[in-house]
C-alpha cells in the first residue's frame, strides 16, 4: 500500500486520494475492520489513535468520546469498560447516532470548544470527556481525574506550563450541561478537587484521610527544613509537622532506596515525623494508610473534634 496512507486503518476516501484502486481495496490481503475502512490483515505496530481515527472520519461530525477518550487522553483513574475494544464515537443530536461494527454510538449537545484535535484526532475535550463519563464513576474516581486535570504541571519534565483544565473549567461544563446523567457526582468531584496532587494514588490517600475525619493536608507543598534543606512531601501538616510520602514502585529501585533514607534523615533532623504509605497501605479502603497517619498526628498533639 502507499506510504502515504496512515498507518493501521485508513478509510476509502484516504485510498483514493493516495491512488488505490477500488480492485486492491478488494484483495484478500485487506481486512474490513468496519464498513468504508481497510487495513491489513497483519499491519505494523500501531497505536490506538490510529484504529479510531478511520472510524471518527467515515462518518461526518464524528469524534472519539467516553471510554474511548479516558483512554487516548490518558486519564488516571478506574473507568469500567475503559478497556473494552470498542470505540466509542459521539456525534451532535441533530445528526444520526453513529452504527457500524466496532462502535458504540453516541449523540449529545456540544458547544465549540468540547471537540478538540488531539494528534490529528477529532476527540472530545478532557473535561467534556470526564463528564460524558461520569455516570459509571465513582465520586472517588471522578475526583482522582479532577485532580489530574487541575494538576500544575512541571514545565521542564511536561513541556507546558498551564493545567489540563481550572475549576472554572468543571463548572462551566456542569452548568452547560444540566441534568446529565452522573452530573451530581461530577459536582461532588468538583468540591472534593484539589490542586497539588501529583497521582491519583495521592488523591486517593487524601480522600481516605479526610473521610476518616483527619484534618485535610497541604499537597506538594515546599518545606524548609533548615540549614538550606527544602522538601516537598506528598501531603504535610505543618502545625503538627507531619509529613506524608506516598512510595510508588519505583522506589524499590536501589536508587531510590538511598534517597528516601536521606530524604527521611533530613525530615528527622528537622524535627518532623514522615509517615511512608506504600501500596499495601492503600488496600482494603486504605485503612492501614488511615491508621499510621492518624497515628502520627496523635503523637504530634493533635486531637480530633
Amino acid at each position: 500500500m502507499p506510504e502515504l496512507l496512515p498507518s493501521g486503518a485508513f478509510t476509502f476516501r484516504e485510498a483514493a486520494d493516495a491512488g488505490v484502486t477500488v480492485g486492491r481495496l478488494r484483495h484478500h490481503s485487506l481486512d474490513t475492520p468496519s464498513r468504508g475502512i481497510r487495513q491489513t490483515f497483519h499491519p505494523r505496530l500501531f497505536d490506538r489513535e490510529s484504529i479510531v481515527r478511520p472510524l471518527t472520519l467515515v462518518t461526518g461530525f464524528s469524534a472519539a468520546s467516553h471510554a474511548t477518550a479516558f483512554t487516548l487522553w490518558s486519564f488516571p483513574g478506574f473507568l469500567p469498560g475503559k478497556d473494552d475494544p470498542i470505540t466509542h464515537i459521539s456525534r451532535p443530536d441533530t445528526k444520526a447516532i453513529p452504527r457500524r461494527s466496532g462502535v458504540r454510538g453516541h449523540r449529545g449537545q456540544f458547544f465549540a470548544d468540547e471537540i478538540v484535535t488531539h494528534n490529528g484526532l477529532l476527540i472530545t475535550s478532557r473535561a467534556r470527556t470526564w463528564l460524558d463519563c461520569s455516570r459509571k464513576m465513582s465520586i472517588e474516581e471522578l475526583t482522582v481525574v479532577a485532580d489530574h486535570l487541575l494538576r500544575i504541571p512541571r514545565p521542564d519534565f511536561e513541556g507546558r506550563s498551564g493545567p489540563h483544565a481550572t475549576r472554572e473549567d468543571l463548572e462551566e461544563m456542569l452548568d452547560r450541561h444540566k441534568g446529565t446523567p452522573g452530573i451530581r457526582k461530577a459536582r461532588v468531584a468538583v468540591d472534593r478537587s484539589r490542586v497539588g496532587a501529583d497521582s491519583a494514588q495521592e488523591t486517593r490517600l487524601r480522600l481516605a484521610l479526610e473521610d476518616a475525619g483527619l484534618p485535610e493536608p497541604l499537597l506538594n507543598m515546599v518545606r524548609d527544613l533548615g540549614s538550606g534543606v527544602f522538601r516537598q512531601p506528598d501531603l504535610s501538616y505543618p502545625e503538627q509537622k507531619v509529613a506524608v510520602e506516598y512510595d510508588g514502585e519505583g522506589h524499590s529501585e536501589a536508587a531510590q532506596i538511598v534517597r528516601d533514607i536521606a530524604r527521611e534523615e533530613d525530615f528527622a533532623r528537622a524535627d518532623w515525623l514522615l509517615v511512608r504509605i506504600s501500596k499495601r497501605h492503600m488496600e482494603n479502603e486504605a485503612r492501614s494508610a488511615v491508621a499510621k497517619v492518624r497515628s502520627a498526628l496523635l503523637n504530634r498533639g493533635w486531637s480530633p473534634n
